[in-house]
């Protein structure tokens, strides 16, 4: 691949270039929320961006500083959690990349360009991901959030005791995809600490 390496940008760099272009619409959209260090499957797992509105799309970055170790294991929660999944990679990652992420998963090669600063160049458009679990895609609610989804849909008091696993459960059996998707972004524009960008890793009992 083309593009010198960026020896010297971490991914606080990359993460911040990518909010100011390529995310930039989205953070300037009343109807779209953008979330740093996203947990995922109740913080098994993090993502480094993800934009939420009539998807969850993630965004995970590899700078020069970066290995690419856990890839295959952050690939296996991503693929059963987010609707679609891109990866932003320094040029030294970008081979690897292409060659062991479905041809689903988006690409982006970061470069530096001639006056040090990020320059992005997508190599490969992400596509919805057809892998994607609509359980694991309900761990995003907080409990709170899954009891007034299904209270508001008629189920009865006693069953909103139930363990969080089983509303999820119910939730997917109540909801199609689309709609669970609406409600997981109303629930998180509701989040006041995230209106501020200070995201919340943890998540209810």
């Amino acid at each position: 691949m083309t593009g010198s390496a960026l020896s010297r940008h971490s991914d606080a760099n990359i993460r911040e270039a990518l909010k100011r272009t390529k995310l930039r619409r989205y953070d300037q959209d009343a109807d779209s929320l953008v979330i740093e260090e996203l947990g995922l499957a109740h913080a098994r797992s993090r993502i480094d961006l993800a934009v939420v509105n009539g998807c969850v799309h993630g965004y995970e970055i590899k700078s020069e500083r970066d290995t690419l170790d856990r890839l295959h294991s952050q690939l296996a929660i991503y693929r059963r959690t987010l609707s679609r999944i891109t990866y932003v990679c320094s040029s030294k990652h970008i081979d690897r990349t292409l060659r062991e992420t479905p041809l689903w998963c988006g690409v982006i090669e970061a470069e530096r360009g001639q006056r040090g600063a990020v320059r992005f160049k997508t190599l490969r458009r992400a596509k919805s991901n057809p892998d994607l679990e609509p359980l694991m895609l309900a761990h995003l609610l907080w409990r709170r959030e899954a009891v007034q989804i299904l209270s508001d849909r008629g189920l009865e008091e006693r069953k909103l005791r139930k363990p969080r696993i089983e509303l999820y459960e119910e939730i997917c059996e109540r909801l199609s995809l689309s709609e669970l998707t609406r409600e997981i972004k109303r629930a998180m524009h509701q989040r006041d600490s995230w209106r501020g960008r200070q995201v919340r890793l943890s998540y209810d009992d």
